[in-house]
């Protein structure tokens, strides 16, 4: 992180990297993935992997925004319901994964497909946006949710963003949840050794199908901060962003084979894909060499890994 943002210093784009509204941006644009890391931190730490939360994330996005602008929910329903359909397709994971014997790997992706389907078939493969269709084929605007004004807001002046708080909320409640609970420490010994924990008491299946329900949870407020930020659920939102959220925790230093790392590494890991972003948006790089860059930061911070633990 500190050679991306000395790069940043650099290449400043005649200054514009030392304005505070680059840095503000940057934060409020990283944030969705960074809730994202936040329950990959939690899978990758139980020696897991989740590629499942992109799509958990757009379809979340499109039931708050439909039962919020379609169904005029109340915010308080809307948002339960978001968190149990995160957190039940989660478990649902973690349950083929820890009580079928299925890989993560195979249960997550066909979990994100799963997921992708359900939100394109409600959604009827159209964005839920404030434009909504009449009986007789014409459409009524109606007003925006309060709820996602409040959610895409910004405090102090307009120098932070609400869903930036929410990420550092979600950054609190991991770091509790890995240092201060038992299910931290039970996370941490499934991911060091699955055989040593379980005779060592561990409930290990629990605990795998917990850590898979955490994950959704996040990645259903990951879901609700994205259709607040578009005022719109989008079926198609949350492509990709899995390989994202991997990214993050991998150059945070969290080793993928479990057991090692934690989520202030993975704040880390954010900062860095943020700025890293931001600098390549600044300095007017394509998508292209974005991607390339990122894929090689990667790569090196796996091979650093790697180099560590030899």
């Amino acid at each position: 992180m500190a050679v991306i943002f000395l790069l940043g210093c650099w290449f400043n784009a005649d200054g514009a990297f030392f304005r505070w509204s680059t840095h503000r941006d940057m934060l409020r644009q990283a944030s969705i993935f960074g809730i994202l890391a936040c329950g990959m931190t939690i899978v990758i730490l139980s020696g897991g992997i989740d590629l499942s939360v992109g799509s958990l994330t757009g379809l979340v996005a499109v039931v708050f925004s439909l039962t919020t602008i379609h169904w005029r929910w109340p915010s308080e329903m809307a948002l339960a319901l978001a968190v149990v359909i995160g957190a039940g397709l989660g478990a649902l994971s973690g349950l083929a994964i820890a009580g079928f014997g299925v890989q993560p790997f195979i249960a997550t992706l066909a979990m994100m497909v799963f997921a992708r389907g359900l939100a394109k078939w409600i959604s009827g493969g159209q964005k839920i946006s404030t434009a909504v269709l009449r009986p007789d084929g014409t459409y009524q605007y109606v007003e925006d949710p309060r709820i996602f004004e409040l959610l895409d807001s910004r405090i102090l002046g307009g120098n932070l963003a609400v869903v930036t708080l929410i990420f550092l909320a979600c950054v609190g409640l991991c770091w509790f949840i890995l240092e201060r609970t038992a299910l931290g420490r039970y996370v941490f010994a499934v991911g060091g050794n699955e055989e040593a924990a379980h005779f060592s008491g561990v409930h290990v299946a629990r605990v795998k199908v917990v850590v898979y329900a955490l994950s959704g949870v996040f990645s259903a407020v990951a879901g609700i901060c994205q259709a607040a930020q578009e005022f719109q659920g989008d079926p198609e939102a949350g492509g990709t962003y899995e390989l994202t959220a991997i990214a993050i925790v991998v150059i945070g230093g969290t080793s993928l084979m479990g057991g090692q790392g934690g989520i202030l590494l993975t704040l880390v890991g954010a900062l860095t894909i943020g700025y890293l972003e931001k600098i390549l948006s600044l300095n007017a790089v394509g998508e292209a060499g974005r991607l390339v860059l990122t894929g090689l930061i990667i790569v090196g911070a796996v091979l650093f890994q790697r180099t560590r633990l030899r």
